[in-house]
């Protein structure tokens, strides 16, 4: 196996680019698609959230199938293969396996510690199985690191420190609207994210929730398991008018969200706060030059969190649209706290130590097809000396040749059964994979057999 991922985040490139490399669900499915009918890739899944795209990737061949995917995720983004490549990461086996694990477990989140990337993980998982674009490396790797990102945040303090990007987005929106309980909040969108805005609201008990969303139907069940009403799209603008805070993460392509739609509601006695969770965004940027009206998209969001909680720089688009008070700090956040600090370090730990028991098992997995080799020619073996006795014994009787070709079957399982155990663990330890093929050169077996255990038939990706 030769995992790969090739990808792009808010930790490797400016949030312009990011919005433009952004894919929506039918882009992100016609990606996989792409990828895993490569030459140089025999699985692929693709991982698109609200900071990031990413492909993971089984590759045959590491150069081949970087520039394969590289150049896939260029055209598929229509960003230019010279101005992406300058932004894009690329983690490989172990690392590959380690920067999956500490995703799992929101370090590598823009609010870290976040669990919504959990739902997001599996989420992929479900397309690529459903697919059939995920075989023996990447289905049972994605599975591992939903189990991690379970452990990450069931035995650790983690979610005592983790902030996520709504629960910032509600902080901002309390220092320009007072307490949420006498506001009038609006969903729009009705995806993982929304869904945790919806509860999120319901919890601090906003006096009005409402939902709107292109499909009424998943409106209404987002709306009704939390106390809140739902919205045809039809009726964006009216709820717009009346609503004090508006969350937003669709997976529109355009700015369902403009000047112009605000503009007839404008309430110069009332301040209105927009938070802005989708990528690419979902309000235009001229929105928040509308009188009385406050706006925190990603980027702002992403600014206070890097400077945890701190006001942002003069001259900052955070400054421009609204500062957190000087001094405030959003618990959890990179501020310097020791116990996060050491709660965060527990994590890194967990996660260190799965990715060394994963590798192991896998080591120990891949010595699996040269056993399996060296049973069958043994078996082999034994059914050659089996037709040969038949000849030169054949007055043997059915029993007498039953027992025969039990005690020699027998014979074979005690021979391979310690070398066998040896094997696997010797397998488990040897980080180079040399000892593997030490083996298929002592025991002179062909690798093109081994082969094909080990490596799964090359699937479709068609949609």
């Amino acid at each position: 196996m030769s995992l790969l991922v090739v990808g792009v985040s808010h930790r490797s490139a400016p949030l312009e680019l990011l919005e433009r490399v952004s894919l929506d669900e039918t882009r992100s499915r016609g990606l996989a698609a792409d990828v895993v009918g490569l030459e140089d890739v025999s699985e692929a899944l693709v991982l698109t959230t609200c900071n990031r795209t990413e492909v993971y990737a089984e590759a045959l061949s590491f150069h081949g199938a970087v520039s394969q995917v590289g150049h896939a995720l260029a055209t598929m983004s229509g960003v230019e293969l010279d101005e992406l490549t300058e932004h894009l990461y690329v983690h490989y086996e172990d690392r590959a396996i380690h920067h999956l694990f500490s995703l799992a477990c929101g370090l590598e989140s823009m609010a870290l510690g976040e669990s919504e990337i959990l739902g997001q993980l599996r989420e992929a998982l479900q397309v690529g199985q459903q697919r059939a674009q995920l075989g023996t490396v990447l289905n049972p790797l994605f599975q591992q690191a939903l189990r991690v990102g379970k452990r990450a945040h069931s035995e650790t303090n983690l979610d005592r420190v983790a902030r996520s990007l709504v629960g910032v987005g509600l902080e901002r929106a309390v220092d320009h609207l007072g307490p949420l309980q006498g506001a009038r909040a609006l969903v729009v969108g009705a995806g993982a994210m929304s869904g945790l805005a919806v509860a999120s609201l319901a919890r601090a008990g906003v006096a009005g929730l409402h939902v709107v969303n292109r499909t009424l139907d998943r409106a209404q069940r987002l709306a009704q398991g939390h106390g809140g009403q739902a919205h045809d799209w039809s009726e964006l603008p009216e709820q717009l008018a009346t609503a004090d805070l508006v969350l937003t993460c669709t997976g529109a392509t355009d700015h369902p969200i403009t000047a112009d739609l605000l503009a007839g509601s404008s309430r110069a006695d009332r301040p209105r706060v927009l938070v802005d969770l989708a990528m690419p965004r979902d309000v235009a940027p001229e929105v928040a030059d509308l009188p009385g009206v406050t706006v925190w998209s990603l980027a702002e969001l992403d600014e206070l969190l890097s400077h945890g909680g701190q006001q942002a720089a003069p001259g900052s688009r955070t400054a421009s649209v609204g500062q957190a008070p000087a001094g405030s700090q959003l618990p959890g956040s990179q501020n310097g706290d020791p116990d996060t600090a050491e709660v965060l370090d527990s994590v890194r730990e967990l996660v260190t130590g799965e990715v060394a028991a994963y590798l192991a098992t896998r080591r120990s997995a891949q010595v699996g097809p040269t056993l399996a080799v060296l049973r069958s020619r043994a078996a082999a073996v034994a059914d050659t000396e089996l037709a040969r006795l038949s000849q030169k014994l054949p007055d043997l009787s059915p029993d007498q040749r039953a027992e025969v070709e039990q005690s020699m079957r027998r014979i074979i399982d005690k021979l391979l059964h310690t070398p066998t155990i040896r094997a696997k663990e010797l397998a488990a330890r040897d980080e180079s994979g040399s000892y593997v093929a030490l083996l298929r050169e002592l025991l002179d077996l062909d690798p093109r057999q081994t082969a094909v255990v080990d490596r799964p038939p090359r699937m479709g990706g068609s949609l």
